[in-house]
């Protein structure tokens, strides 16, 4: 059991490096958007794809820890949380608080990863909504007004005034 808690703990400090970097990752991106960089975008975005797949390798041998550790105590994997281990860790203070430091550091980075996350959405959105803004901005200024041509059933032609059409013009 203990060679399981030492090998759980070991598991969760590296996730604890990844989700650090992670993190780190995430705040240098944050300027790359308001920026516009979509190059620097895509290199961020691939670094940080490398560190995910490294998350979710340490993720499973994670839950695999934690079955084994279920099946040793004879507990329910899914009711098994690190807060109930660290309860069970009662008699063993040491590891109890190694657990419980472990436990408070990973919780901490994960909050901010999402916090930090949370806010480039927002941006990514905001960037977006503004792209739609200057297309459609460019579209109306190509486009010159209807005209109030009638046509012989009384409904409105439509005729718009100017070139609709793109800005290249073949015959020139």
């Amino acid at each position: 059991m203990a060679s399981l808690i030492e090998e759980l703990m070991q598991t969760l400090e590296g996730e604890i490096v990844q989700y650090e970097a992670l993190l780190k990752l995430s705040q240098e991106k944050t300027p790359i958007i308001v920026k516009g960089d979509i190059v620097a975008l895509q290199k961020i975005t691939d670094e940080e794809q490398t560190v995910v797949d490294a998350i979710s390798h340490l993720d499973s041998k994670r839950e695999e820890i934690t079955k084994d550790i279920a099946n040793v105590l004879n507990k329910d994997v899914e009711t098994l949380k690190l807060s109930v281990l660290i309860e069970i860790l009662g008699k063993q203070p040491k590891e109890q608080a190694q657990l419980a430091d472990i436990h408070d550091r990973l919780k901490t980075v994960v909050d901010n990863v999402k916090k930090i996350n949370s806010n480039n959405s927002e941006l990514i959105a905001h960037s977006l909504e503004m792209v739609e803004f200057d297309l459609n901005l460019l579209k109306a200024m190509k486009q010159a007004p209807e005209t109030a041509n009638y046509g012989s059933n009384a409904f409105n032609s439509g005729n718009i005034l100017g070139s609709a059409v793109s800005g290249f013009d073949a015959k020139q």
